[in-house]
């Protein structure tokens, strides 16, 4: 075997083992081991590869060349996608409507505050500036990339046990992998991603993707 297959197929093994086979024993073995305890050390490691075998360089973890009219385009479409979040849920669940800020604000507030810093920035670290640059090689950087990387993100939240996660979660991936794709931006595509997550918990749909979300309310 020839130096770059193998170099391929060691990194389709690791793609395939960091992204389906650790969410996948968490789902069976979450008595064993909670999610937490994987997810820092999981950054760090990437954090490390990114570095070391990728032509990543650490002011990319704050870039922003976005120009406003971009910025204003999507919030236009996040606006839109929280009036369809609302209709939906006046028509298939209104007695969720607005449950998180209106069952216990503090906690939303908490939320809204830490979630797009402490969750979305990272995982938008690892499913799109990881993938999209450890995994050049196999997946290009056109419509497949935003496919597996939006795949990876969507099958990491498995963990939920609901197919709305699943669904909501690889529609979000694509969408953000276009983003990322055009702008390169982590930050933003952070902020696209923590400012949907906010809306998610806030219109009442929050427990898709919180457990234990209703003991706190």
């Amino acid at each position: 075997m020839k130096k770059g297959q193998f170099k391929k197929l060691y990194l389709y093994a690791e793609f395939v083992l960091f992204f389906f086979f650790i969410p996948l024993y968490l789902l069976i073995g979450v008595d064993i081991l909670h999610p937490s305890s994987v997810l820092i050390p999981f950054v760090l490691l990437a954090f490390f590869i990114l570095y070391f075998f990728t032509k990543f360089k650490w002011k990319e973890l704050w870039a922003f060349d976005i120009k406003w009219k971009q910025v204003w385009l999507h919030l236009a479409i996040a606006f839109g996608v929280s009036l369809l979040m609302i209709a939906y849920m006046l028509l298939f669940d209104r007695k969720n409507l607005f449950n998180l800020p209106l069952g216990n604000l503090k906690v939303w507030l908490t939320l809204s505050t830490f979630y797009p810093i402490f969750s979305a920035y990272v995982q938008e670290v690892l499913f799109r500036t990881y993938i999209f640059k450890r995994y050049q090689n196999l997946f290009g950087n056109g419509n497949l990339m935003i496919l597996m990387s939006a795949l990876a993100f969507s099958f990491a939240h498995i963990l939920y046990y609901h197919p709305v996660s699943l669904i909501l979660t690889l529609i979000l991936g694509i969408y953000v992998g276009r983003v990322y794709q055009k702008t390169q931006s982590v930050l933003f595509v952070a902020f696209l991603h923590g400012l949907y997550g906010n809306m998610v918990f806030t219109v009442g749909l929050g427990h898709y993707f919180w457990l234990d979300m209703f003991k706190w309310i």
